[in-house]
């Protein structure tokens, strides 16, 4: 049996899921009168949905973590290295301080999530479910990670390390990298306009091949846009 969980939205404030139940399993966006529908998706009835919890010092290699849905959660200091996080949502989630390297990630959801001090080498952010993606990353290393083709509008990178992250086709706009180290990213075919790279460092990219219309830069990090021209600037 399958249940499809809907997330509804009257009046901005945030209910429960109601359940409906149907045969086919789809992702989508419907429109109810008087009701906005900002999310919903198919989960089986063994699923779980947790609200307001903190979860401290747990290791998911040892513990089987448990997939559902979790809403307004912490996660502290938590072990999710290669953890099976598949087909899960989370809502309004703070990660801090967790070790998420090689944890599995296909169609997983993150709405409103924060990560602070956490390790996610290499993850495919692509392999996400696109619908209402948002999230937001302090202190974090990302490298070798890939959003590529994904909407990151005004994303807040903030003392992160993206050591050749790939954001080739990505939309980057208004997106902001505050004191970020972006050695060796890529960023080709990418909506980079209102970005913010004043205090970002190590980039290097060619401008005739994104979009950088109201970019905002600094020197001495905007050099790193004159690097194809093979050129020497003197102070």
């Amino acid at each position: 049996m399958v249940e499809v969980f809907i997330f509804a939205r009257p009046n901005s404030n945030l209910r429960r899921p109601e359940a409906l139940n149907r045969s086919e399993e789809r992702t989508n966006w419907y429109h109810i009168p008087k009701i906005e529908i900002i999310y919903w998706r198919i989960h089986s009835m063994s699923d779980k949905h947790i609200e307001d919890k903190v979860f401290e010092k747990i290791s998911y290699s040892e513990t089987n973590f448990a997939k559902g849905i979790y809403e307004n959660c912490k996660f502290l200091n938590c072990d999710f290295s290669e953890t099976n996080l598949c087909n899960t949502c989370f809502i309004n989630c703070v990660f801090d301080g967790c070790n998420l390297c090689q944890a599995k990630i296909g169609n997983l959801s993150l709405n409103s999530v924060s990560f602070i001090n956490c390790k996610q080498l290499g993850w495919n952010f692509s392999d996400c479910n696109d619908l209402l993606f948002s999230v937001s990353f302090e202190s974090c290393n990302l490298n070798y990670s890939q959003f590529s083709k994904m909407n990151l509008k005004g994303t807040h990178f903030k003392n992160s390390s993206l050591h050749e992250v790939d954001f080739r086709q990505a939309n980057l706009s208004s997106a902001i990298f505050e004191n970020c180290d972006l050695t060796r990213t890529i960023f080709n075919k990418t909506n980079l306009e209102k970005a913010n790279f004043r205090t970002a460092y190590n980039y290097t990219f060619d401008p005739e091949q994104n979009r950088i219309k109201k970019a905002k830069f600094s020197l001495p990090g905007v050099l790193g846009l004159l690097s194809k021209f093979d050129i020497e600037i003197e102070p």
